[in-house]
């Protein structure tokens, strides 16, 4: 089997608390009636076709962690947008919460880290990114008013979040592979039983050297994927420089 790459997208509901106005609040832990949590979670594996989905009014809490569970245990590689400092401490906190240990090892390729550290957008925000890149945007809804209905366990609401997230995923996703060449920390697809010497990002096996790559130690070929266009540097050193202590 191949590199496993799951895309994640959850929901969440926020912390409800008793508070004494509406500006420049300092909420202490004994106003907080109840804490947020994830009320939805949406996850597709890179090459198939359908998007899981789980929430609390359709699976039960309890169900819908373990579910995710699963699937981040199988996973090689984890894709998400703000993934790392939102969706997956969320994810880590109800999973210490309903007693499961940590999921097995996945590299965690977060597409807003790599949409801030390489390029300049007017805005980072997944809308404002996809929508420059053509691939459209996220499914219009009625802002809060959706969670709020969704926590009253409003059956219409519910079916707008289940279409909202699950988009989420695919948007995600297509984001994904807009940003690949882009994406230089990318695991190596051939490590995980492909080919060792096809594209790294990609595992395409067209590669074209464009130019040479040259260290301190030797020089090495760059090679660019006919597939995702991405650069990678040939594993073979070409030339190599002897050392000489001065």
């Amino acid at each position: 089997m191949g590199i496993r790459i799951l895309t994640v997208d959850i929901e969440t509901r926020p912390n409800l608390a008793y508070v004494w106005g509406l500006w420049d609040q300092n909420v202490a832990l004994n106003q907080v009636d109840q804490f947020g949590r994830v009320i939805s979670w949406a996850a597709k594996w890179h090459g198939e076709r359908k998007v899981h989905f789980a929430s609390d009014y359709h699976d039960g809490h309890k169900s819908m962690i373990f579910k995710i569970w699963d699937l981040l245990d199988e996973a090689d590689v984890v894709v998400g947008f703000n993934s790392k400092s939102f969706d997956m401490k969320h994810l880590n906190r109800e999973f210490l919460l309903a007693g499961l240990a940590p999921p097995s090892h996945y590299v965690d390729v977060d597409l807003l880290t790599v949409v801030k550290q390489r390029f300049r957008f007017a805005s980072n925000k997944l809308q404002h990114v996809a929508s420059e890149l053509g691939l459209g945007g996220k499914v219009q809804h009625d802002g809060f008013d959706l969670w709020l209905r969704c926590m009253k366990g409003d059956a219409a609401a519910w079916k707008v979040m289940r279409k909202y997230n699950r988009h989420d995923v695919v948007l995600t996703e297509q984001l994904y592979d807009k940003l690949l060449p882009w994406i230089k920390t990318h695991p190596h697809r051939g490590l995980y039983g492909g080919d060792p010497l096809a594209c790294p990002r990609c595992g395409h096996e067209e590669l074209v050297t464009r130019k040479y790559y040259t260290t301190r130690s030797g020089r090495y070929r760059m090679v660019q994927c006919k597939s995702c266009r991405g650069y990678s540097k040939a594993n073979k050193v070409e030339e190599r420089v002897n050392s000489t202590t001065v």
